[in-house]
């Protein structure tokens, strides 16, 4: 039997496991995943990736560009609709066009992407593989054993059995996710609320929708209800159609002349010709794990919280995932902090979890029948700002005092508090525009005010001391602030600093000078990297 070492083991290659093979992996980070299907997905299945994951990928060279790349190929724009078929003529629609989304090319410079998951899968299953992490298909995880030191894991692909030894785990594989069942995580949540077959086909709809008019329908007529994304211009599509497993259906009903019957009545053309191209079935369901970490293993993506599709943050809140486990873990490998900070993994990402996957149940409810809504919360009033303006509550984060706890602020109106998104400000760089985001991801940045020359000497000294990759410079220094906004963006005077963590969120902030800068800034960092 074959022993090997390894970091970091990845269990699951969907949008967490590969998320954070590529982070880690873009960090010099030896990383392992295995997954036990032959390939990446070829389902669409998920639709979007929100400006916040891209703003966390985008640190990796080329990702961004490959993920628009998709999405110009696709479409100018969403749409939302409630019909009972796609020749309904009097459709209900949530949403007619991007309008109401204007307003975040002031907020971020990482687009919204319109890209289907299968297609995001591939752009990072070749970037972490690019970057030198070894991923292995039709590969199952078969046990796994914790100690003080370490993980063993037996894996198996073709029948050989592998031993592997890793410090640490991410377990990013799946709702069911064999292995938080195997830790003993309980779950809550209302659990699984439907089961779908997703029928993959091919048919000329160009009398019924038009390319690049990206629309998803929610459907509802006497037959079924489901959904289906039309206008890609792909020429195949995906209707997902609602069943009921508790009334004894099962993903054998949906017989080859079912799904034609089933695409015709979505598509209300009876003698639609249609070629069918693949089925899968899988749950509509909300479940969350009530701890992300068990000892050296740790959840992301549906593993740790699983929710309904209504809103499209489940695929961009399991990619942030991987790249939020992916720099704590990089920090504590690279001996830059102490292990006490995975501990606030679970701490931040894991009440950003349940209130993004409670939000979509809320949108599940109206976007259901009257009948189905009973009991269900409502949706958020500005369900945007959770996208991109949620806050974190940690020991990795210094809150100053009379922080009020709160999970989401106005992305509109940032506050550049501890523990909040790193606003976005538009910088001068030698006569190039770049965005303060540009800076996150490689490590951490101390921006001073322009008067904040002290903070800039006293960084390079606590860098020095500590060991730890940190950026420093003056705004409207080194690089000149545009708009003149970011004293209030970030809530800083003459003289202050703030202290942003590779991952976009601020640590530390002090809105204006202090007598002993250098001290000061260790001991933030001192409590941050548990060090």
């Amino acid at each position: 039997m074959r022993h090997e070492r390894v970091p970091v083991l990845v269990v699951g290659a969907g949008y967490a496991g590969l998320s954070a093979a590529t982070l880690l992996a873009w960090r010099d980070v030896p990383v392992m995943v295995v997954e036990k299907h032959p390939s990446t997905s070829i389902q669409p299945k998920a639709f979007g990736v929100g400006p916040r994951a891209v703003e966390m990928l985008r640190t990796v060279p080329g990702i961004e560009q490959s993920l628009t790349s998709i999405w110009e190929g696709i479409g100018d724009g969403l749409r939302i609709a409630i019909a009972r078929s796609l020749d309904d003529p009097d459709p209900h629609m949530i949403l007619k066009n991007d309008d109401d989304f204007a307003f975040l090319a002031d907020v971020s410079p990482a687009p919204n992407v319109g890209a289907p998951q299968a297609e995001v899968e591939r752009v990072l299953r070749d970037k972490a593989e690019e970057l030198g992490a070894d991923l292995r298909f039709s590969t199952e995880l078969i046990s796994l054993e914790q100690d003080t030191d370490g993980v063993t894991a037996l894996i198996r692909s073709d029948g050989e059995d592998t031993i592997v030894r890793a410090d640490y785990v991410v377990a990013a594989d799946g709702y069911r996710s064999p292995l938080r069942s195997k830790l003993g995580i309980p779950v809550e949540g209302r659990g699984e609320l439907s089961q779908m077959c997703a029928i993959m086909f091919d048919a000329d709809l160009s009398d019924l929708v038009h390319d690049r008019e990206v629309t998803l329908w929610y459907l509802r007529n006497d037959e079924f209800t489901g959904v289906i994304v039309t206008g890609t211009g792909v020429g195949m599509h995906v209707l997902g159609v609602n069943y009921d497993a508790t009334k004894d259906e099962t993903e054998a009903d949906f017989t080859p002349q079912r799904c034609l019957d089933l695409v015709r009545k979505a598509t209300g053309r009876p003698d639609l010709d249609v070629r069918l191209i693949d089925t899968t079935s899988f749950a509509m369901a909300h479940i969350l794990a009530e701890r992300y970490r068990e000892g050296r293993v740790f959840l992301a993506g549906d593993a740790a919280h699983t929710m309904p599709p209504t809103g499209g943050q489940g695929g961009s809140t399991a990619l942030q995932d991987g790249c939020d486990i992916a720099w704590r873990l990089w920090l504590v490998i690279s001996g830059q902090a102490g292990p006490g900070l995975l501990d606030s993994y679970d701490a931040e990402r894991r009440p950003i979890g349940a209130l993004t996957a409670d939000n979509q149940l809320a949108n599940l409810g109206v976007r259901m029948p009257p009948a189905a809504r009973i009991g269900y919360p409502e949706p958020l009033k500005d369900p945007i700002s959770l996208m991109i303006s949620y806050r974190y509550h940690s020991s990795a984060i210094v809150e100053e005092p009379g922080d009020d706890g709160s999970l989401v602020e106005d992305c509109r109106v940032p506050t550049g508090r501890p523990g909040s998104r790193a606003p976005h400000v538009l910088l001068d760089w030698d006569g190039q525009p770049i965005s303060t985001i540009d800076l996150f991801g490689s490590g951490f940045v101390l921006m001073a005010d322009q008067a904040g020359q002290a903070w800039v000497d006293a960084a390079r000294l606590v860098k020095d001391r500590i060991g730890v990759q940190l950026m420093r410079l003056r705004v409207n220094g080194e690089m000149k602030d545009v708009q003149g906004c970011f004293r209030e963006r970030y809530g800083v005077s003459e003289g202050g600093a703030v202290l942003v963590r590779p991952d976009g969120c601020i640590a530390w902030r002090s809105p204006g000078p202090t007598p002993n800068p250098a001290a000061t800034l260790e001991q933030a960092f001192t409590q941050i990297l548990h060090r």
